[in-house]
């Protein structure tokens, strides 16, 4: 479990069947821990010197945008069981790949507008949590196809997102919590009432 803050960027070293990534400071990390690399969770398989290396299934390469050697990514350990909560809940299961479509500086913020697969749309509400390359962002408006976000100064300065400008491809992971509220409900769209899908549902727990 992620909460879409990041603590510091990395260069990614060197692609293939995996990754290799410099990290911009010490995260003090073993093998076997888990890191959100983009909002993508990886597990780290080897450290070599100052480079995590991190093994890379073909479902992840092809549901999240693949970085090449120079480019810098986003990087997040998972949350302590002790730790305080900022963000929001992230699970580091990417959705699916957007792009950014326009970015309109004011004032030292940046509001950002990203086209995402039109399918996903019951998943995206106003004033609502999405995670974009890891980072937990507030929906500021939202269309059918594409969402705008106003990211502060610092988030600017501290991670990938100083350079996203049109035609960046971002990660994208949906609020966890409203894929469980839709699912649910579609389920029972096709019950003849919500209220019999709940008692039949209440029926099989007992």
């Amino acid at each position: 479990m992620f909460t879409g803050l990041i603590e510091c960027t990395g260069i990614v070293r060197k692609t293939g069947s995996g990754f290799q990534i410099e990290a911009g400071k010490d995260l003090d990390l073993s093998r076997g821990d888990s890191l959100a690399v983009n909002g993508s969770c990886l597990t780290v398989t080897k450290i070599e010197r100052k480079y995590l290396c991190f093994d890379v299934s073909p479902e992840t390469f092809r549901r999240t945008v693949n970085p090449i050697p120079g480019s810098k990514v986003n990087l997040e350990r998972s949350m302590a069981a002790e730790g305080r909560f900022h963000g929001h809940f992230v699970t580091g299961h990417v959705d699916a790949a957007g792009t950014v479509t326009k970015v309109k500086k004011t004032s030292g913020f940046s509001e950002i507008t990203v086209s995402f697969p039109e399918e996903h749309s019951l998943l995206l509400v106003e004033k609502g949590s999405v995670t974009v390359s890891g980072i937990s962002l507030t929906v500021a408006s939202l269309t059918g196809s594409s969402f705008t976000v106003a990211v502060i100064p610092e988030t600017l300065k501290t991670t990938t997102a100083g350079e996203w400008k049109p035609g960046y491809r971002v990660n994208l992971e949906f609020d966890i919590i409203g894929k469980y509220v839709t699912q649910a409900a579609l389920a029972a769209r096709s019950k003849e009432s919500l209220r019999e899908y709940l008692e039949q549902y209440e029926t099989g727990r007992s």
